[in-house]
């Protein structure tokens, strides 16, 4: 409709300038001085009005467009105002200049939401012009390691630290490095890669630094804390008794030697008490036992093994458990020459381990089973799975169930699947459990190639 009215308004002027060329043909044929006059007046009117009328559009357009240059996308133009497809310009002008100023903040607000993630992780990254070495942007750990203030170019660290700079920007780490940088009066481990890449024909590095030796003694502080609370919790629970029992036998000891009319020594008692400490002792020497066993385990003698002899001396070890126990036990391999890549010896008690936690959680109900199937992944992974109807674990404690001696066991001593899971890791596999109260539990063994 408006490219119509446009070129409506284009034939109308045309029209009339060809009629005032025919006027001014025939005032020139008739020798009339009075119609050469109006129609060579009227002519450079329409002239004009015409040279307006098609000018005006374009200056409107060149108008927009150094707009656009000059990426100035605040100007409102007045749509109401001018020929209708004047005014249909406007709007397009409008909706150009709105859609873009749209993308804008979209692109500040992620720039900006970067920026905060980028502030919150632990690793340093700075990226700069390889050119100018002017720095485009750097967060605030990255200026933290290295203690420097902001600064603007990496010219700065140059002049104050020439061999950080060194490191961080002539070296080139295209794979993740660990080096040495001095900080101050002190050397710092660090975690060092960096990439170049390409932006409008302009040349950037980006770097990324880690101090590793600030994270591994976090970890490695959480961990003895952890380890020290579990085994001050233990010994705790060993000595107190010990420690009770010995008190009370002392005490019974001195007033049978101080007055022995009035104090008679009881032998029953002694002995009760001896044994109790004697008990408790045995306690303290198997928490250090399986401490100990837990610790030991550093390497696997991998052999080729086929997953039904694996399955077969498994049952035959298993089967004394399962009698008197109405638990029916079965064994599936999918491909019959399945073999795994493992330490056998370890990998049967990782077994045994979890097969004796499912025959404890299936006791005492109704048509108890257990499968255990192995499988190829669609990764050509090897996959174990150990599937029991029991009790299942409660999802508040699932997470837990792998940190070392914890355990819901009156007799268990918690290392069981802490055990389980480093063999896993020893085998570079993965463990993982799935379980629902009242379904069942599935212990999944994953072995990678």
């Amino acid at each position: 409709m408006i490219y119509k009215h446009y070129f409506l308004s284009l034939t109308i002027r045309t029209f009339l300038l060809l009629v005032c060329l025919v006027l001014i043909a025939y005032g020139i044929t008739q020798n009339n001085v009075y119609i050469i006059s109006i129609g060579s007046l009227l002519g450079i009117i329409f002239l004009y009005n015409f040279y307006h009328f098609i000018t005006k559009r374009f200056r409107e357009m060149d108008d927009f467009f150094e707009a656009v240059k000059y990426r100035d996308f605040s100007r409102w133009y007045t749509e109401d105002r001018g020929t209708p497809d004047i005014q249909k310009l406007y709007r397009g002008f409008n909706l150009v200049n709105k859609t873009i100023k749209e993308i804008n903040n979209e692109r500040q607000a992620q720039f900006l939401y970067l920026q905060k993630i980028l502030e919150m992780v632990d690793v340093g990254i700075i990226a700069y012009n390889t050119e100018t070495g002017e720095v485009l942007w750097t967060n605030s750990f990255f200026l933290d390691l290295l203690d420097f203030p902001n600064f603007k170019n990496i010219s700065f660290v140059q002049k104050r630290k020439p061999k950080a700079y060194d490191e961080l920007f002539e070296t080139y780490h295209p794979n993740v490095d660990s080096t040495l940088l001095k900080m101050g009066e002190e050397e710092v481990k660090v975690l060092i890669s960096d990439t170049i890449f390409d932006v409008d024909q302009t040349s950037f590095k980006l770097i990324m630094i880690q101090n590793i030796d600030e994270t591994l003694n976090r970890n490695e502080s959480d961990a003895w804390k952890k380890l020290l609370s579990v085994m001050t919790h233990e010994i705790m629970n060993s000595i107190a008794p010990i420690s009770s029992l010995a008190e009370t036998m002392r005490t019974s000891i001195e007033e049978a030697q101080n007055k022995p009319g009035q104090n008679k020594l009881d032998i029953e008692d002694l002995e009760i008490g001896i044994e109790s400490i004697y008990k408790r002792s045995e306690g303290l020497m198997k928490f250090a036992k399986t401490y100990r066993t837990l610790n030991k385990i550093s390497h696997v003698n991998k052999t080729a093994v086929k997953a039904n002899d694996l399955f077969a001396s498994i049952r035959s070890l298993i089967q004394p458990t399962l009698e008197n126990k109405d638990i029916r036990l079965t064994f599936k391999v999918h491909e019959k020459d399945l073999s795994i890549l493992v330490d056998t010896y370890l990998i049967e008690q990782v077994l045994i381990n979890i097969i004796l936690n499912a025959i404890d959680a299936t006791l005492d109900l109704e048509n108890p089973h257990i499968n255990i199937i192995a499988q190829r992944t669609n990764r050509k992974e090897t996959l174990i799975r150990i599937i029991d109807n029991g009790k299942g674990i409660p999802e508040e404690i699932i997470e837990t169930v792998f940190v070392p001696f914890y355990t819901t066991k009156q007799q268990g001593s918690g290392i069981g699947l802490s055990l389980c899971k480093q063999i896993m890791m020893l085998h570079q596999g993965k463990i993982a459990i799935k379980s629902e109260q009242g379904v069942g539990t599935e212990v999944q063994l994953l072995f990678q190639e």
